[in-house]
């Protein structure tokens, strides 16, 4: 099975050739791409969120089938050209990260909010972050998407 995962097609190994295998897994196993965490396992924390077809997606419980002829972008692929994207800026200048275990998919999740909405109200942002996140950064979370929505053209 081929996918398009950032942009390039890449032909998925043999261990990640199963159409009911969870997304997540033929991305960090079969893939190595290990940006993408795995939290809980049943789509419930987001630590897993990556864009399939461009709308965020819980690859935990997304099966491989569901993504055929889709593109699949993960955390290596927020930035392709190599520089930062506004939210990864905004994150590290309001220091969002503590442990640092749910970022990349608060980051997935905050891009496709940003792609469809590029001025979130504070409920706009509410309503598009269910991700979790232990260390509790949520104010952070706010601050770094309203400064990102701000760098980014109308």
């Amino acid at each position: 099975m081929d996918l398009k995962v950032n942009g390039q097609v890449v032909a998925l190994p043999e261990i990640a050739s199963d159409p009911a295998m969870p997304l997540l897994w033929a991305l960090r196993d079969g893939l190595q791409l290990t940006g993408t965490k795995f939290g809980c396992g049943v789509g419930a924390c987001g630590a897993c969120t990556v864009h399939l077809d461009g709308q965020p997606v819980r690859s935990c419980v997304t099966p491989l089938g569901a993504c055929a002829g889709k593109p699949v972008t993960t955390i290596e692929g927020l930035a392709p050209a190599g520089s930062p994207h506004a939210l990864q800026l905004a994150w590290l200048a309001e220091q969002v990260p503590q442990c640092g275990y749910c970022q990349s998919g608060m980051l997935m999740a905050a891009a496709a909010l940003l792609a469809r909405n590029r001025r979130p109200t504070d409920a706009d942002i509410d309503a598009a972050m269910t991700n979790l996140c232990r260390c509790g950064t949520y104010p952070r979370v706010r601050a770094a998407i309203m400064q990102a929505a701000q760098g980014l053209k109308p």
